[in-house]
């Protein structure tokens, strides 16, 4: 994902991404005690969840308290800046300025913290302080010793007040509880102008409407062009004293104020020893009225432990999908892989469905739930096929919220956020989304208003699609990341004319799947690579594979090398552009061999090398497991099993990449399970190496699959044959039709790869089943 949080930060951590090789040895240390105290049930597979996995090396994961897919995001903000503190939060830090009620999870740009409460005792801070100077502010440290998260849960200790903080969530609706020690002043503070990364404060409001209710409205810019968040705070004890002061500089000067941008809220009482104060914090992008409507449908009481435990059990709901049997490093590394998968998209409604819209104005009744955070350039291949397998519910949900975003801002959504267009990342990326879930049958949505909305994306002009319509491909000379661009809408045009072929629409399938064929335009035969075109008769020079250049080049976050192998649609067209299957296979081969420098300039965002294969960003995911269409599935185990057995780990720096809102995650659920959606949009899952010993995934209509990986180890890591409910299957992939029946699928491993299964031409994965 686009690393442009702090430009002058990209020379020096570009290093350290290029240099997260097979050989890198990341020395962060592992935090024990989070893994011992997690006091889920027995019964729960929340037990199995880290939430630090990811919070170390380039991670970026959000740590906190949330549900599945709920609007809050409740965690803590270290003082800290940059890149890796994106989500707010890093392993490395151990500052804490305030707990805000919205994240990102591993975006690479930082964005939201909205609404940050901090609770102090002693004389009033507002602002932050800094890390060689806390006393000026109200920062406090702690340490990780004092420190727990599980999914839906999080607690600290604030050394400097000597305050224990901890966090549950609703959907939309933080609950805080802070046990004080005795002070005459202890205060909860609320930030306002805190935010994470590019966010910055615009104009925000704070007024008190009795005493224990707070209400107001934060209104920002930043990734998210024009933010706009309403909430509502209700406090468990009587407010003493209310006051709400505009800062007006660096020294901490202030100014009462109810409506400011750099504006601060702070309550005031006295505390026993121990004595716990409870906050309920609701969140609209509708009205303040709204968050208090979400506050009383939510949680409607007091009781902290029993939202904590309403937490535990909503995420273990969504756990039991798939029930693994693995040793325990392997549950931890799977179970905290499908948690991430949930975190976004995230509900952007309230309770009664209203939400606002791209176009800010209010829809009330949509019919649907809204949703937001739409990382799509990466969670198009993988995360959201796993959400039809796991999440057919949502899936409706978040095409609608797609289509609906469409009929308001006139094209699908690229990168959206909080009712914002951000148009970051390449191509048009939510057509693959809704064309898998056509064809995948889902009925919940508009299917003529969705083709409507994939044409008309694909057919506008903007970022290089005018050259695409009248030559074919994007002239280099014309337009940044030119060939990044013109693959991904090569893919998503495939994608376009298999929906068109499916409704009947011959003239639109014959066309896009002419503009499917534009990635052959990009193919340099002399060079052997993708690269760069000037014209119809000239390639840009100079040319060299192995450079990137972060946001200037031909390439987005990637090199030729890597950017040679996205054409996941069409396979076999590949194959014969690189002059057939022995050279494919050399090539293919050599890439997770070749050995070169990317440049000063590259993007840190290429992480997880193998040679030249970068497991750590998105495009190259699928790579692993082209062997299947050349009969050579051993060499996809070889790889995929190396990469989850070595690139996720149960530590904090356990993920090798930027989490990428899922997508790095839902790849390693699907590697581990044993398959993988090559094609984003065929609905064909390729095999790969299950590193599981028994699995069993709840499908819709109350049917189970139940995967076997017989004699499975470490070194047993070739399938050797396939039965499907006893019968043999030659098989090198399943189709999501095949899936859904369920049944039992048994893999038998075995040291060796075998000379017969998955070899003969009928049994590989077709681009078009």
């Amino acid at each position: 994902m686009r690393s442009i949080l702090r430009q002058a930060l990209i020379p020096a951590i570009a290093v350290a991404g290029v240099a997260a090789t097979v050989a890198c040895t990341r020395t962060q240390p592992a935090r024990t005690p989070a893994a011992t105290t997690i006091n889920a049930p027995e019964s729960s597979l929340t037990r199995y969840v880290d939430p630090y996995i990811g919070t170390g090396f380039h991670g970026h994961v959000f740590l906190g308290a949330n549900l599945p897919f709920g609007a809050v995001q409740l965690g803590p903000v270290n003082i800290t800046e940059g890149w890796d503190w994106c989500s707010g939060y890093h392993y490395s830090d151990s500052t804490i300025v305030g707990f805000a009620h919205t994240h990102l999870s591993g975006t690479g740009i930082g964005d939201l913290g909205d609404v940050t409460v901090m609770p102090t005792t002693g004389p009033v801070r507002v602002t932050e302080g800094r890390v060689k100077n806390p006393e000026r502010g109200l920062l406090s440290f702690f340490s990780h010793k004092e420190e727990e998260a599980r999914p839906g849960y999080y607690a600290v200790r604030l050394k400097r007040y000597d305050i224990r903080a901890e966090l549950t969530a609703t959907e939309r609706v933080g609950f805080h509880q802070y046990t004080f020690p005795q002070s005459d002043a202890s205060h909860l503070v609320f930030d306002l102008q805190q935010g994470i990364g590019w966010d910055l404060a615009t104009d925000t409001h704070i007024e008190q409407l009795n005493d224990s209710t707070l209400v107001g409205y934060r209104n920002s810019k930043g990734w998210a062009e024009d933010q706009r968040l309403y909430f509502a705070a209700v406090v468990s004890k009587p407010i003493r004293q209310f006051s709400s002061v505009q800062v007006l500089d660096t020294l901490g000067n202030t100014r009462p104020a109810a409506t400011g941008n750099r504006l601060k809220g702070v309550l005031t009482f006295a505390t026993q020893a121990g004595e716990k104060i409870k906050l309920k914090v609701g969140i609209s992008p509708v009205s303040t009225e709204g968050a208090l409507t979400n506050i009383r449908a939510e949680i409607p009481h007091w009781n902290f432990d029993k939202v904590v435990r309403q937490a535990d059990a909503a995420w273990n709901r969504e756990l039991q999908k798939v029930q693994v049997q693995a040793n325990d490093t392997r549950l931890k590394t799977f179970y905290t892989a499908l948690y991430h998968t949930m975190i976004a998209p995230s509900v952007f409604n309230d309770h009664n469905g209203d939400y606002r819209g791209t176009d800010k104005q209010v829809h009330r009744n949509p019919g649907f739930t809204n949703l937001t955070t739409f990382s799509l350039w990466d969670t198009y291949r993988a995360a959201h096929p796993l959400f039809t397998i796991l999440q057919p519910e949502r899936v409706n949900d978040m095409v609608s919220s797609m289509l609906a975003i469409y009929q308001q801002q006139g094209k699908l959504p690229v990168w959206h956020l909080m009712g914002n267009e951000t148009n970051c990342m390449v191509g048009y990326s939510a057509v693959p989304v809704v064309v898998d879930a056509y064809l995948k049958g889902f009925k919940g949505f508009d299917a003529s208003l969705a083709y409507e909305a994939v044409k008309a994306t694909a057919m506008r002009d903007e970022f290089g699609l005018k050259a695409v319509k009248a030559q074919g491909f994007i002239p280099a000379n014309g337009e940044v990341e030119s060939v990044s661009k013109g693959l991904e809408y090569a893919l998503a045009d495939w994608c376009i004319a298999q929906m068109a072929r499916k409704m009947g629409k011959q003239a639109d399938y014959a066309y896009f799947s002419q503009r499917a064929r534009n990635y052959q335009n990009y193919f340099d035969k002399k060079a052997g690579f993708m690269r760069g075109r000037v014209s119809q008769t000239e390639w840009r020079t100079p040319f060299d594979p192995f450079k990137s250049v972060h946001m200037k080049s031909d390439f987005t976050e990637g090199n030729a090398w890597q950017y040679t192998w996205l054409v996941p649609q069409d396979v076999e067209g590949l194959i014969t552009l690189l002059g057939g299957e022995q050279r494919f296979t050399q090539k293919l081969d050599s890439l997770f061999l070749v050995k070169g420098s990317m440049g000063a300039e590259a993007s840190p965002d290429i992480s997880g090398l193998i040679g030249m294969y970068a497991h750590g960003n998105e495009p190259g995911h699928h790579i692993t497991y082209l062997y299947n269409y050349l009969g050579q599935p051993w060499k996809t185990a070889d790889k995929v099993r190396f990469i989850t057995e070595n690139f996720y780990t149960a530590k904090p720096d356990g993920i090798i990449g930027n989490e990428d809102v899922g997508q790095m995650s839902a790849w390693h659920v699907f590697s581990t399970l044993g398959f993988y959606p090559l094609n984003p949009a065929n609905g064909a899952y390729v095999f790969g190496s299950p590193a599981v010993e028994r699995a069993t995934i709840r499908l819709a209509a109350g049917k189970t699959l139940t995967i076997e990986a017989k004699n499975n180890s470490s070194a047993n890591k070739y399938i050797q044959r396939v039965t499907r409910n006893g019968q043999p299957y030659s098989k090198s992939y399943i189709t999501h039709q095949e899936l859904l029946l369920g049944g039992t699928l048994t893999f038998e491993m075995g040291p060796n790869p075998s000379p017969t299964w998955g070899v003969a031409p009928a049994d590989r994965p077709k681009s078009v089943l």
